[in-house]
């Protein structure tokens, strides 16, 4: 199966970057294509329970609900370790379908994705 790994470095301070990768996500997922996103620096503030709600951009819906399609697409979700304790937000402050991995993994899945797009 094809894959392509989303990387999301921008974080609620930059509304405007956050719906792209979960649209795409979704939209690959449906074509039949491995879809994961991997938050990373201030990207790990999307994830964080309750930040996704308070972004709403013109006509589409706030961000947690596009987040959710992604979800329920099988788009996988991926936060960095270091980035969280980077910026002092516990594990525990996440959502629960985003999974906190380490660098290593970053690495791991950029060598095994077909493509990768950063936001």
């Amino acid at each position: 199966m094809r894959k392509i790994l989303y990387i999301q470095t921008s974080g609620t301070d930059t509304p405007e970057r956050l719906y792209a990768p979960f649209i795409l996500a979704t939209t690959a997922a449906a074509m039949d294509i491995d879809s994961e996103i991997f938050f990373l620096i201030k990207g790990v503030t999307v994830v964080k329970k309750g930040e996704a709600e308070k972004i709403k951009i013109g006509n589409f819906p706030n961000l947690k609900e596009v987040m959710n399609k992604a979800i329920a697409a099988g788009v996988k979700l991926f936060v960095c370790e270091q980035s969280t304790q980077l910026l002092g937000i516990p594990r525990a402050d996440f959502i629960p379908e985003a999974k906190i991995v380490g660098a290593a993994t970053l690495n791991d899945l950029s060598l095994d994705a077909d493509a990768i797009l950063n936001f």
